[in-house]
């Protein structure tokens, strides 16, 4: 699932007539007076983890990944390769 970011949802609002966006700015207000300031820390600690969750498994995806990159290149090879692949096509 993929996070909306603080900028599409301002793009969104701004398209909402004045008395909708104060609304909505109320319902914001009166959701976070409910939560705790330990509630909001909880919260915070958990997008963090997630998200250094997320980072690290790129970072291990690309270490798997590196390896095809450092092998050594032989463009030549790899165009008669490609060749004798569309030869045989053919």
């Amino acid at each position: 699932m993929r996070l909306t970011t603080l900028a599409e949802v301002e793009s969104l609002v701004v398209q909402l007539p004045p008395k909708d966006q104060l609304k909505l700015a109320e319902k914001i207000n009166g959701r976070l007076a409910q939560l705790s300031a330990s509630q909001l820390q909880i919260e915070e600690e958990k997008h963090q983890a997630e998200h250094a969750a997320r980072v690290e498994e790129f970072m291990q995806w690309l270490d798997e990944n590196a390896v095809e990159c450092s092998r050594p290149v032989d463009s030549a090879e790899d165009i008669r390769q490609i060749r004798e692949e569309r030869a045989s096509r053919l």
